[in-house]
């Protein structure tokens, strides 16, 4: 059974448990669960049964579910909750994600978490708080395993053997100096099949370079991705080391990028609960069509100034609407791919010219190609071949500054500090539909002159 359709079932068998009021069974069956899949349960539920399910865990579980929440649900559940139970809730996360959770709680409960902790955790995670959310100094976790250069594998397998458990994840020992400072790693499984008598410095390896803590997380998920990392060392600027980056939290990154960049193109946050409050919901969405609205009335108003034309020959406004689509289809193709190869680093100061010219040729294809479809078309549908010359003109016209526009929107937003993947898709749409409208119009207003 695929892991969807095993997750429909589960979520199939709470609704029906908690629709009989049989809480009992719902109690049993989350506990039969990983804590993954209960994060999944409660994401997929709306507030009243979300609320039911965590009250039915244990704090045990709570504590384990949380890790896996996504950050506005998790806020939701914790944010009402005095601070007598809150703290125990929440004291036993990983340093990182307990960093990630105290930035979105009041002050006042961050103060009472970090005087709970003993002085040691306190001091790892007012580090890891430190540092932005987006860095490797915020994704970093503090429970790191050092070795010195200088003892032998014997050593270190009793040390290990002493401490009980290493951290999850862990593939490679880090090598420190004794000012802390970064000089190399110590693979594992060298440590478990080498001779005893082995020295640390003759089997380390020196040629993995530590992760500066202020470098964006963005970088850091492409740094992992190329050189298919497991773990990496976060060290300051003066390359004392302070955390180590996992895994499992550049995933969260990536998936995080890409939830951004599909919920921004409709203008939504990438932690939008789906199942969250009406009003909550309304407010989130509300400004965004706004906006759209102001850039809906732009295009009217380049409408309204061809009345007269329009009035005359009716079947411009059986036509109009497919210069702007066109241009919007194909200014969209161009934007998509555009982010997309800014997220992959790919477009750079020396190659921007040369793709702001290839979708201008690619618009300037397509637009030349389908504008003879559609000028054929209108020509043979109204028995008017000056219609057809106007809307095979004005279709390559927007389709070329489509294009355009999709290759220097995200580029110059990008400059301007803004996030294209969140507004670059309304300038888009404004642009396509004045220019579509106003070239169509304009040329037609031009042609049928005579008929004003």
């Amino acid at each position: 059974m695929s892991e969807q359709s095993q997750h429909k079932r589960n979520l199939n068998a709470v609704n029906r448990a908690l629709a009989g009021g049989t809480f009992s069974q719902v109690r049993q069956l989350l506990n039969s669960l990983p804590g993954a899949e209960t994060a999944h349960l409660l994401e997929s539920s709306p507030p009243r049964e979300r609320e039911i399910l965590w009250r039915l865990l244990s704090q045990e579980q709570e504590t384990e579910v949380l890790q896996y929440l996504g950050e506005e649900v998790r806020v939701e559940l914790l944010r009402d909750l005095p601070p007598e139970e809150l703290v125990p809730l929440i004291e036993d996360l990983d340093t990182d994600d307990l960093a990630d959770l105290l930035q979105e709680l009041p002050e006042q409960v961050t103060s009472q978490v970090l005087a709970a902790l003993d002085a040691q955790n306190r001091e790892r995670l007012e580090q890891v708080m430190s540092y932005p959310e987006d860095t490797a100094g915020g994704l970093m976790n503090t429970d790191v395993i050092t070795v010195r250069p200088e003892i032998t594998f014997g050593v270190v397998q009793r040390y290990l053997r002493r401490r009980g458990e290493i951290p999850e994840t862990t593939d490679n020992l880090l090598v420190v100096n004794r000012r802390n400072q970064f000089i190399g790693v110590l693979p594992l499984t060298r440590v478990l099949i080498s001779d005893p008598g082995t020295t640390v410095r003759e089997a380390m390896r020196t040629d993995v370079e530590a992760i500066p803590a202020d470098r964006p997380a963005h970088d850091v998920a492409k740094l992992f991705e190329r050189l298919d990392l497991v773990t990496a060392a976060v060290v300051d600027e003066n390359g004392v080391l302070v955390g180590r980056i996992t895994i499992d939290d550049v995933v969260d990154v990536i998936r995080e990028e890409a939830d951004h960049s599909l919920m921004g193109m409709a203008g939504l946050d990438e932690d939008e609960d789906t199942f969250g409050s009406v009003w909550h919901t309304v407010r989130r969405r509300s400004l965004w069509l706004g906006i759209n609205l102001l850039t809906a009335l732009a295009a009217s108003a380049v409408i309204s100034l061809f009345e007269n034309t329009l009035e005359k020959v009716v079947a411009l406004a059986v036509l109009m609407p497919i210069v702007a689509s066109m241009g919007g289809i194909a200014g969209s193709q161009t934007l998509t791919l555009v982010i997309r190869a800014m997220a992959l680093g790919q477009v750079q100061e020396g190659n921007t010219r040369y793709l702001f010219t290839k979708e201008l040729a690619v618009g300037a294809l397509n637009g030349l190609l389908w504008a003879l479809v559609i000028g054929a078309t209108a020509a043979l549908w109204f028995d008017d071949t000056s219609l057809g010359m106007i809307i095979a003109s004005a279709m390559v016209l927007n389709l070329v500054v489509a294009a355009g526009a999709g290759a220097l929107i995200p580029i110059a937003m990008k400059r301007m500090g803004i996030d294209p993947a969140l507004a670059g898709s309304v300038v888009l749409t404004t642009i396509t539909d004045v220019v579509g409208f106003f070239a169509f119009l304009g040329l037609a207003t031009i042609l049928y002159a005579s008929l004003l």
